[in-house]
């Protein structure tokens, strides 16, 4: 076995076009480090909807150039039989670790495979790249990032010519050319001829972005904004220069890229700390709103003063309600849509609007395909507010909506806390909250699947479950997915393998009729007292 394990290795080694990670794995090979290379050399690290994504380092089940050479071969030769092997290949990339190489190596790999290929001009936001496929006419692009997962890691998204990301069977069709690559000798890799694109894909998503507000209204809100260590400070600042609003204050410690992400232990602005800076910043400043973008800027968070005084930031639903509620009040037409792990507030506006409404499987790759979609939303702070521009999530048009939004509300004396009370009173109070849980070992969510299916919970908090789905099955409006969803008398929870990263997520909701202005605390009281026993009961019934 641990000949076996070793010849593995050199055979990866003799093909590694990269000195560091060729030297990291010598120096495995040398010291016969069988666990490390065990865990590198295990099998591959696999393709699907979300493209690829890992930990750096050398060998198959680490995130590499050998890896993302194999993965744009796998790309270019799926291309070619789908008969648009002269087509465009549009490449962005972050400013993570190795990103700009990984970006590089796809564009070598397309020209090479006879391809055409175009970079962006430097590291940049995820929905540039998403608004420059369909601007350019390409028939796919590729993303080198790992959005918001920890320093080490990164990953390679993949869009077809539409601007969406991937969708089955496409990505099993990918990762079938992938596994065909024999040796990446037999990849051809050029040393030129693509283009590295200049300022004017950017200038056209600028432009584009003016369409996202309503012209005349106000643009008063005073903002602070993090850009997380990550690459949205220079767009979301030009966009709001070309918008009118007043120049956002900056969280300077976090505002330039950064791959170590030095003040945070995860660059994502729903992780505990991750918006202390930002709300140290605005203790200061005293904006309307604070709001952040993750590192690759196609999430946007968003934080208010709380009537104590207090900065917290806002959950996901209800920035997604919010910015439902503003777009109703622009007048626009259309279908919203949300994933079902999202609140099912969104509906509600929907039908009291005329608008039409659908749900679909968790992610972007899914919202952004229902018809006539002129909203979507994820509760992981994702929203798509210009669907004809970006076909998936955009955290620069989010923020100038939202910011749009607080200006209204401002004019008119009133805040985002007080919208936030007019939608509980119109359609009930509608509490969400997340059972997360992190984990090394990927059997502890395996198991947490199992037993549930095996012992579904009959009640939750003292709730009846009234129905209960195995989603693997698929359901009438669904394709088939790897989870379980449970209504109860007042409730839903939705349980499921995070697609990226390692983690179980667990999605809870509870909807608590109001009747007035004077039983919103009492409300409120009860949609925390209901989700803290959903959650303690979900975790034993789980055994997590």
């Amino acid at each position: 076995m641990t000949q076996d394990l070793i010849a593995r290795a050199e055979a990866w080694l003799a093909e590694d076009p990269d000195s560091e990670t060729r030297e990291e794995l010598a120096k495995l090979i040398e010291s016969a480090d069988v666990e490390e290379l065990a865990a590198r050399f295990s099998g591959t690290l696999q393709f699907g909807t979300a493209g690829l994504r890992g930990e750096l380092g050398a060998g198959p089940m680490r995130m590499n150039r050998s890896v993302v050479i194999r993965a744009a071969a796998g790309l270019a030769a799926y291309l070619k039989a789908k008969g648009q092997g002269d087509g465009l290949v549009v490449i962005g990339y972050d400013a993570r670790y190795k990103s700009a190489d990984f970006a590089r190596d796809t564009a070598a790999v397309m020209v090479g495979a006879g391809l055409k290929a175009t970079v962006l001009p430097r590291p940049l936001p995820t929905p540039v790249l998403a608004y420059a496929i369909r601007h350019l006419g390409a028939v796919a692009g590729v993303e080198v990032t790992a959005s918001h997962n920890p320093p080490r890691d990164n990953g390679y998204k993949v869009y077809l010519g539409d601007g969406s990301q991937i969708v089955p069977p496409s990505d099993a069709e990918i990762a079938d050319e992938i596994d065909a690559v024999a040796s990446l000798h037999d990849v051809p890799r050029p040393e030129s001829g693509w283009e590295v694109l200049g300022e004017e894909v950017l200038d056209a998503y600028l432009a584009r972005t003016d369409a996202v507000l309503t012209e005349g209204s106000p643009r008063t809100a005073n903002v602070v904004y993090t850009a997380m260590h990550g690459v949205g400070k220079d767009v979301l600042l030009a966009a709001f220069a070309r918008a009118g609003f007043p120049e956002p204050v900056l969280v300077a410690e976090q505002a330039e890229p950064d791959p170590a992400f030095p003040t945070v232990a995860f660059p994502n602005p729903e992780e505990p700390g991750a918006m202390d800076l930002a709300f140290a910043t605005a203790r200061r400043t005293d904006p309307d709103i604070v709001l952040a973008n993750d590192p690759d800027a196609d999430r946007c968070a968003a934080a208010v003063k709380g009537r104590d005084g207090e900065w917290r930031m806002l959950r996901g639903d209800e920035v997604g309600a919010l910015l439902a509620a503003h777009l109703v009040t622009k007048g626009v037409t259309g279908v919203f849509a949300e994933s079902i792990v999202s609140s099912s507030l969104l509906g509600r506006i929907a039908e009291a609007a005329g608008l039409g409404y659908e749900e679909t499987l968790t992610g972007f790759k899914w919202i952004a395909r229902v018809d006539g979609l002129r909203y979507g939303y994820e509760e992981a702070l994702g929203y798509c507010v210009d669907p004809e521009g970006v076909r998936d999530k955009d955290g620069i048009t989010a923020a100038l909506v939202f910011a749009e939004l607080a200006s209204v509300l401002k004019e008119q004396g009133r805040t985002v806390l007080d919208l936030l009370d007019e939608l509980a009173l119109a359609h009930g109070l509608h509490a969400t909250d997340q059972l997360s849980v992190r984990v090394e070992d990927l059997t502890v969510i395996s198991d947490a699947m199992a037993r549930l299916r095996e012992q579904p919970p009959t009640a939750l908090a003292g709730l009846a479950v009234t129905k209960a789905e195995d989603l693997t099955e698929g359901t009438e409006q669904l394709p088939p997915t790897d989870g379980l969803r449970y209504y109860l008398e007042g409730a839903r929870v939705i349980v499921r393998p995070s697609g990226t990263e390692p983690k179980l997520k667990c999605y809870l909701e509870v909807v608590v009729p109001v009747g007035s202005a004077d039983e919103l605390e009492a409300a409120r009281a009860k949609g925390a007292e209901l989700l803290a026993g959903i959650k303690k009961d979900l975790a034993a019934a789980a055994g997590i």
